[in-house]
């Protein structure tokens, strides 16, 4: 093959593996809104972006590359690269999360909808709660708790009266206890009495 030839394939094939190598790094790096909350997409959209602690900024195309460049983490909302990072898990359906960045690609599914484990390989389960279906999940037992104080507060309400109907026998037993005492107290007392009577007589009469 002439040298000019071989220069003119090297020259041509050069770009497509430069692209090659490119798509490579790219694809070795987190999606670059990954771990960011909804509300955090604008502060992210300029080229250069500022560390939130002010420590320094850093260009867009480092956010999310695995390198940590602000102390905060700012740049790695998506990775573990940096120890103070925050990963957002988006939930959908469910309640949004925070976690540590360490919590990224460890193997364990920490987010209900696996977004924190896009990169280890782990097949993670989406077990976020529909609202809706919890929210009528959750009327559901109101009304049963509700149906259950009902028939507590029936059975509540009915041993109530059972218990007043049960001192109101009670009082009356004692009132009948009490009457029977006095009887048997003055019929003590009057035979006491007579039997007095009697022996003074008896005594009176002797003397004579």
């Amino acid at each position: 093959m002439p040298p000019q030839q071989s220069r003119l394939l090297v020259c041509s094939a050069a770009p497509g593996t430069l692209l090659l190598l490119l798509l490579a790094g790219a694809g070795a790096a987190a999606p670059p809104l990954v771990g960011v909350s909804p509300h955090d997409e604008a502060y992210f959209a300029p080229q250069v972006i500022a560390c939130r602690d002010g420590s320094g900024s850093f260009p867009k195309s480092r956010l999310n590359d695995g390198y940590c460049d602000c102390a905060d983490g700012t740049d790695e909302p998506g990775t573990s690269a940096c120890p103070e990072g925050r990963f957002y898990c988006t939930n959908i359906g469910d309640d949004p999360r925070l976690l540590f960045s360490s919590f990224v690609n460890d193997n364990i599914c920490d987010c209900c909808d696996g977004s924190d484990e896009y990169e280890s390989g782990v097949d993670c389960l989406n077990t976020c709660r529909n609202r809706h279906d919890t929210a009528e999940a959750d009327n559901g037992v109101s009304e049963l708790s509700v149906a259950h104080l009902d028939g507590t507060n029936v059975i509540t309400s009915k041993h109530k009266l059972d218990i007043e109907d049960l001192i109101q026998k009670l009082g009356g037993l004692r009132m009948a206890a009490v009457i029977e005492l006095g009887l048997l107290v003055c019929i003590f007392v009057f035979c006491y009495a007579r039997r007095n009577t009697r022996t003074r007589r008896r005594q009176h009469i002797l003397k004579r």
